[in-house]
Order: structure tokens, then sequence, then C-alpha cells
């Protein structure tokens, strides 16, 4: 029987980008509708405020993560080139590197040339693109994929402050939308510590305590906007 060990490794890099989108998208949207609400401006001028902070946020995520992500992409093509033509050019001496490589993670020298061997044999530039420079194919780089589901995610997480906003009398509105956005936060915390097998308390703790930071200084610079008013 054979006992495969679940592991999560590979979940990290969409929920890396989808945690950040959705927390940016709380943050963000929820600190933006608290400073502006500390101004005593009025609850529809609180509304637009915050839907033009979730449109411009979820364009600036969206951009971000596809100009960062191309960056990336295209270091990693560069790469896979200059691999490509090091293969073309000497092919022995890139057998006797991966076969280098394997040695010094324990294989015995004899084994290590074989495995590189047959590798190569294979798929000589995914081999040395895997082992020699680290690309996989399940961590490409993937610049459309990260800016949508980057965009996505911000939405969502901005739409939740937002709807607190809109269903909230003028004058709960400070302590509804920090009471759920703070709720919003833990939980978000909590769910992707979860996915990813990570603490969850710790988690929670952490996306909170940076979030409250966030709506304490917004806040306070609304207040200080309004009273001048």
């Amino acid at each position: 029987m054979i006992h495969t060990e679940p592991h999560r490794s590979h979940r990290t890099g969409w929920l890396r980008a989808a945690v950040l989108g959705a927390n940016d998208g709380i943050v963000s949207t929820s600190s933006l509708i608290l400073g502006v609400a500390a101004a005593n401006t009025a609850h529809s001028d609180i509304l637009l405020a915050g839907i033009a902070g979730l449109v411009a946020g979820a364009m600036s995520m969206a951009a971000g993560e596809y100009v960062s992500v191309s960056s990336q992409a295209d270091t990693e093509h560069a790469d896979l080139e200059i691999e490509r033509k090091s293969l073309a050019e000497g092919y022995d001496a890139e057998l006797e590197e991966l076969a280098d490589i394997y040695e010094a993670r324990g294989l015995t020298p004899e084994l290590a040339r074989q495995v590189a061997r047959q590798l190569m044999n294979n798929d000589a530039l995914a081999a040395h693109a895997r082992d020699d420079i680290g690309i996989a194919e399940n961590n490409q780089a993937r610049p459309l994929q990260a800016a949508f589901s980057s965009a996505a995610t911000f939405t969502i997480g901005a739409l939740l402050p937002l709807l607190v906003a809109w269903g909230s009398p003028r004058s709960l509105i400070l302590p509804l939308v920090a009471l759920f956005s703070l709720f919003f936060l833990a939980l978000l915390g909590a769910v992707a510590a979860r996915v990813g097998g990570a603490p969850v308390l710790k988690a929670a703790i952490r996306v909170t305590f940076w979030g409250t930071l966030a709506m304490v200084l917004t806040s306070a610079i609304g207040g200080m906007f309004g009273v001048v008013a």
C-alpha cells in the first residue's frame, strides 16, 4: 500500500494572491470608509468613496500583479533561453553539471550521473529548468492569471465593508464597518491558514492586528480633517 502524505506547498501561489487581494480589499476599503466617515461626510459621499476605492484598488492590484509577474516570467524565459543554448553547445558539460547537483544532494557519483542521463534523455531542458534553475511547471509565472485572481479577490474583499456601510445608518457606520471588517479579516486569516496548514489563531491575530492599525490611523486622519472643517 502506498502512503501519500497531504502536502500544501503546491497551493502557495494561488493562495498568496487570493489572500493578498482579499486582505487588501477589506483593509483599504474599510479604512477609506472609516476615514471619510470620521470627517463627518454624508452617507452618499462615504459610499461613493468606497466604490471609487474598490474600482481603483482592483485595477491597481491587477496592474501591479501583471507587471511584477510579467517581470518574473521574462526572467524565467531568459534563463530558459540561456539553458537551451548551453544544451545545444555543450550537452556533455550540462550533463556533468546536473550530475554534480544530484551528487551534492546525496547520490553517489555513479547514480547521480545515471539519473542525470536518464532525465536529460527524457527532457533535458525540463530537467535543468527544474533542478538547475529552480523553475518547475507548477510554479511558473502566469501574469494574466495573477492579475485576474488578484483583482477578483480584491473586489470580493472590498465589497464586504462596502455592503456593511451601505446597509448601516449614518450614525453607526463607524462602529459597524470597523467591527465587521475585523471579523472578515479574522475569518480570512483563519481560512487561509486552514487551507495552507498553518496555525489558525496566529494567522487570524496577525491579519487582524494590521487591519486594526490601518483603520485606526485613517480614522484619526479623517477625524482631524472633520475637526478642521
